[in-house]
């Protein structure tokens, strides 16, 4: 269930399991997930139009997503604040954790051990799932 309500902000800093952290273990998200991630890569009139939030589905839009390239340049980014969903402080997030500088770049990096995940990865799917397993109860 998502919590998303209008005027949505990010996170101080991504999430340990953010895509588009470069830290983050590979195979830890769906290839559906990976999938979503070149969409918002290009000029900003051939990217998706839709903001994108956290994994976590905290309601908070993916700090990855705004602090991997200038939040001006996503179309998401300007639908989004024009229409309310996201605040206005999406526009000036910047962040210091070291991000992949695309979404191809993340999402090669999340398909690369997909199949077959690491110990590292198993961990976060183990902890993902757990919290989701708890917010259900």
């Amino acid at each position: 269930m998502s919590d998303r309500k209008p005027g949505a902000k990010a996170r101080k800093s991504p999430c340990a399991s953010c895509p588009y952290r470069q830290s983050v273990a590979s195979g830890v998200w769906d290839a559906s997930e990976y999938a979503k991630l070149p969409e918002f890569d290009g000029e900003t009139w051939e990217q998706s139009p839709t903001a994108f939030f956290c994994h976590q589905n905290n309601g908070c839009v993916c700090s990855g997503w705004l602090g991997h390239t200038d939040p001006g340049q996503l179309l998401g980014v300007r639908i989004g604040i024009s229409t309310g969903l996201l605040d206005a402080s999406c526009l000036d997030y910047t962040t210091d954790v070291p991000l992949f500088s695309s979404g191809a770049e993340a999402a090669a990096h999340g398909m690369r051990d997909y199949r077959h995940p690491g110990r590292k990865a198993a961990e976060t799917i183990r902890k993902i799932t757990a919290k989701k397993e708890k917010e259900e109860q």
